[in-house]
């Protein structure tokens, strides 16, 4: 049963039927507006589908306002993906002495962001919608992609008066379990082609190198010296799809990074240990387009992820991945726009 928001009339609380999945099941499009921003949500894989501000044309996030977009060649864009984001190597991790053998979606090599049963795939029940708020909930049961334990997961996306979207993810364990989401939206600030106006800054000291296989190798090691020094801004490279070490756990909310173009900036505050950033280099919409009506190219965005570390089911020394029975973890994330001065 969907519950209004005290604070909101219903009349504001926009919600309609877009479309139905290949199984059939039904897809809900709602819209939310505050705070100077409009955001639309699709009920299929809790996905961002775009962001707009007030007196710019453009979303801030790249999408499509084709649903068949996102069964296809856009299954992660602006999704939330889990329960455990990034890469795990070989799809196979040990938890209490048992060996879980997961859905290999990458290239038959990794699973990636929860596998092909993942979050993104889900369409979750609308249990609280209104004016500017959305809550949206999925049920991660025993054995789904190979994964142990039990999860009730809700997303809270809510426009603050700040030009801020606030995304809290919550995970609540009936047994043990492994819980690490992340919000898979692309950011474009300027509506131009790609990234090449864009500057980037991170409050990073550290990263994790990978191995060919997009799996980190040894311990994270300092950013000066090298090209993943994103301490001062600078235009992100068109390869970039590595984790930022931001702490060594989670913690409250502070600053990590910042994306600005034409004057534009997009601020990132996140309680996450770690943030993966992905320039799109390997990424496009295919044939299906996007909201200018065309479809977008290699480094048409930027991901920006909070998360934990990248296969950390399999490295002790990483942030756990582990939920245990009747523990609730809740990840929070806000971006806030601000706006050039006309």
């Amino acid at each position: 049963m969907l519950a209004e928001h005290a604070d909101a009339p219903a009349s504001l609380a926009s919600m309609m039927t877009v479309g139905r999945t290949l199984d059939g099941a039904e897809v809900r499009q709602l819209t939310l507006r505050g705070g100077g921003l409009t955001a639309t949500v699709l009920t299929y894989g809790a996905t961002l589908q775009s962001l707009r501000c007030d007196g710019l044309a453009h979303s801030l996030v790249l999408g499509s306002p084709e649903l068949a977009a996102y069964l296809a060649d856009m299954q992660h864009f602006g999704a939330i993906v889990g329960p455990v984001a990034n890469r795990i190597a070989g799809g196979r991790f040990e938890l209490d002495g048992r060996t879980y053998q997961l859905d290999r979606n990458e290239h038959g090599i990794n699973t990636l962001h929860g596998g092909s049963t993942g979050f993104h795939t889900r369409v979750w029940e609308v249990t609280d919608h209104g004016a500017s708020h959305c809550t949206l909930t999925t049920r991660q049961n025993k054995g789904l992609g190979g994964f142990p334990g039990d999860l009730q997961v809700k997303v809270r996306y809510r426009l603050d008066d700040d030009r801020t979207l606030r995304i809290d993810i919550t995970g609540e364990a009936k047994s043990v379990a492994l819980f690490n989401p992340a919000f898979h939206g692309y950011w474009n600030l300027d509506g131009s082609i790609d990234l090449s106006g864009h500057t980037l800054e991170i409050a990073a000291d550290s990263y994790l190198p990978l191995d060919s296989d997009q799996i980190p190798k040894g311990t994270p090691q300092p950013v000066h010296g090298t090209p993943f020094d994103y301490r001062r801004p600078r235009v992100p490279d068109s390869t970039l799809d590595h984790n930022f070490c931001l702490s060594a756990r989670r913690g409250p909310l502070r600053e990590v990074a910042r994306v600005t173009a034409s004057g534009h900036r997009l601020t990132l505050e996140t309680t996450e240990p770690g943030l993966q950033v992905y320039a799109a280099g390997q990424t496009n919409s295919g044939d299906w387009p996007g909201h200018g009506g065309v479809p977008y190219g290699l480094n048409a965005g930027i991901a920006l992820e909070p998360q934990l570390w990248p296969n950390a089911p399999n490295r002790s020394d990483f942030p756990s991945a582990r939920i245990d029975a009747g523990q609730r973890i809740t990840q929070t994330s806000r971006f806030r726009i601000s706006m050039r001065e006309s």
